[in-house]
């Protein structure tokens, strides 16, 4: 875990908090998708037009436009409410990191996906942050984060 701007990691690709859509208008998706220019939405609308919008849980793979990055993992994370928000979290981190491995990216950093405008509660992102990073194939997975009570839960939860 590191405190930091996702995207001035030092690792081959970055994960995405998406929406099935993929419309990456605010939050940590907004905030990736102006860094790296109007590509990346137009490669994520026409994924969406060939298949349709992403189930929770899924993950899918753009470029990374202007981002030094060799991509972008955009994984579709639960919205609270939704039923069972801890395992699709899990589900959605293990599908980026099964994504990276695929194209031979060895390293990834991950921001807190569902805790923010998806308002999972903050124990249970932090679970699944620490159940999918301990179960990852790839060599260097971060979860890269900046804001102070998504670090502190996370910290207890690795403190158990």
């Amino acid at each position: 875990m590191v405190r930091g701007n996702l995207l001035e990691e030092p690792v081959d690709a970055i994960v995405n908090a998406a929406n099935g859509h993929l419309a990456h208008g605010g939050g940590v998706a907004g905030v990736i998708a102006r860094a790296a220019g109007p590509q990346l939405q137009q490669e994520s609308d026409l994924l969406v037009q060939k298949h349709g919008p992403f189930p929770t849980g899924a993950a899918v793979v753009t470029t990374a436009g202007r981002l030094p990055f060799k991509g972008v993992i955009h994984a579709v994370g639960p919205r609270q409410g939704e039923g069972d928000e801890e395992a699709k979290l899990v589900q959605a981190l293990k599908a980026a990191f099964q994504k990276a491995a695929e194209h031979g990216w060895s390293s990834v950093s991950f921001p807190a996906v569902s805790s923010g405008i998806f308002a999972v509660p903050l124990e249970v992102c932090a679970r699944a942050y620490a159940k999918a990073a301990r179960a990852s194939p790839l060599r260097n997975v971060r979860l890269c984060l900046r804001d102070q009570p998504v670090i502190d839960a996370v910290l207890k939860e690795l403190s158990k």
